[in-house]
């Protein structure tokens, strides 16, 4: 093994132990806001793993995409909500533990599996070098132009969807319904904004 694979894989090593590390900090942690810093960190050793393997579009648009904008948006749905909520004792979270135990652990042999009975020693696709970013700007806006404009719109509708949420502003029947609403579903400030309903 010479320098040059020493260091790739000495380099593996790291951003693979930051993802694991980092995954778990994601699930395990109780603060929220940690846990969305935390999963940027992800998204930033992912792209690093996709440098590793020549893939620079795919990094940057790890970055860009992942980072810049979903991790942002996390963040920033997280500040608008800001609800003070006390968690309230769930039923059965015991055996959904357990089940969800069970998933994981299947989950995780069966990649442990894959990963022991797969001939990894084969050679990779021919590199075409700067002719891989029109490849794929190619499938993006022709194969996969729908699954793109899906995930824009929800993207759009994720950020539009904590703005209502954040609102204060709620009125005491509901438009629909005519019934009273539940005011301990939103955060009460010292002065609750509470809008009497129009009537006509």
């Amino acid at each position: 093994m010479n320098i040059g694979n020493s260091i790739e894989l000495f380099c593996f090593a790291i951003l693979a132990s930051i993802v694991v590390i980092g995954a778990l900090g994601v699930v395990f942690l109780n603060n929220i806001v940690y846990s969305a810093f935390l999963l940027g960190g992800v998204f930033m050793s992912v792209a690093g793993l996709y440098l590793l393997l020549n893939a620079s579009f795919v990094a940057a648009a790890q970055i860009l995409v992942y980072v810049g904008a979903v991790n942002v948006l996390i963040l920033f749905a997280i500040m608008l909500v800001n609800k003070q909520e006390e968690l309230k004792p769930i039923k059965g979270l015991q055996v959904r533990k357990i089940l969800s135990g069970i998933v994981c652990g299947g989950l995780l042999t069966l990649l442990v599996r894959v990963n022991l009975i797969t001939n990894w020693n084969t050679p990779g696709p021919v590199n075409i070098g700067d002719l891989s970013t029109e490849r794929i700007g190619e499938h993006l806006f022709t194969d996969y132009l729908l699954p793109f404009e899906l995930a824009s719109v929800l993207l759009l509708m994720a950020m539009i969807g904590a703005i209502v949420l954040a609102r204060r502003d709620v009125l005491i029947n509901d438009i629909g319904t005519g019934e009273e609403v539940n005011q301990n579903l939103i955060e009460k400030s010292s002065n609750p904004l509470l809008i009497e309903e129009v009537r006509k």
